[in-house]
């Protein structure tokens, strides 16, 4: 399923995605026609379309699109939302925009999923606060990883300071069984944003120097698609798959009622 507007896309309405890819998006798992963290997915459209395009969008009519795209469809799938400009000029992006606003959908498998093995790959994405539709990078490193045997790419930084996967969110449980997000420049994801108003355990934000992996008890990759995955392994470094913090905070996840579309 492809809309445009509320209505079927056009080629010559999705040239400038194939050609120029300026824009942002967000990806939600629908099941049985709800949404975990709705709010915070229309929340992120809102805010990434002003820092994008300069230009407010309006949330009634992308859940008005949303809604005619799920309409009648059972089960689990995957919703995108994407917000682009046919009309980008790509010499003068400065100029006005009038975003259009691209549902798609695609299938979804159960949840949880297996856990992977991440490779640690030194790189930065653009302007991280943003889920922009620019993924050459994360995914030239997926790729990359998976061609050595991994599974997926983490992302460090220049310091060192591990920051985010190649389309996840990353977190630890430390010796003392609290949850460690990497402090940095990352995407405030709406998974990782729902287990800390949700999950009872300690939550923290604070630096992870690629070093510290080895001393962690757990890591776990978050984004809507995956919900809670464990992580088995970073680069050479083994990694428990069973943990009572990760089983709670897989758990206190798939409990979520998630809202209507």
């Amino acid at each position: 399923m492809m809309e445009l507007n509320g209505r079927p896309a056009d080629p010559e309405s999705l040239k400038a995605l194939a050609l120029v890819n300026y824009g942002h998006f967000t990806s939600m798992r629908v099941d049985n026609q709800r949404v975990r963290g709705l709010a915070l997915h229309m929340e992120r459209l809102a805010r990434d379309c002003l820092t994008v395009f300069d230009a407010r969008l309006d949330i009634d009519r992308v859940r008005e699109y949303v809604r005619r795209a799920v309409s009648g469809q059972d089960g689990a799938f995957v919703v995108r939302v994407s917000v682009f400009d046919p009309a980008l000029d790509m010499g003068r992006p400065s100029s006005p925009a009038t975003p259009h606003v691209l549902v798609t959908t695609r299938p979804s498998g159960p949840m949880p999923l297996p856990p992977l093995r991440a490779k640690s790959v030194p790189y930065v994405r653009d302007l991280p606060g943003v889920k922009h539709l620019g993924l050459f990078g994360a995914l030239h490193a997926r790729r990359a990883a998976q061609l050595s045997g991994f599974d997926d790419a983490l992302f460090f930084g220049p310091d060192d300071l591990v920051s985010e996967g190649g389309t996840w969110n990353v977190g630890f449980i430390d010796a003392t069984g609290s949850v460690v997000w990497p402090k940095g420049d990352v995407l405030p994801g709406v998974t990782m944003a729902l287990l800390q108003q949700h999950q009872h355990h300690t939550h923290t934000t604070a630096p992870v120097a690629l070093g510290a992996v080895r001393g962690m008890e757990a890591a776990f990759a978050t984004n809507t698609s995956i919900g809670v995955r464990a992580i088995s392994a970073i680069d050479g470094i083994a990694l428990p798959t069973e943990h009572p913090v990760l089983a709670s905070m897989r758990d206190t996840y798939l409990s979520l009622p998630g809202d209507p579309v």
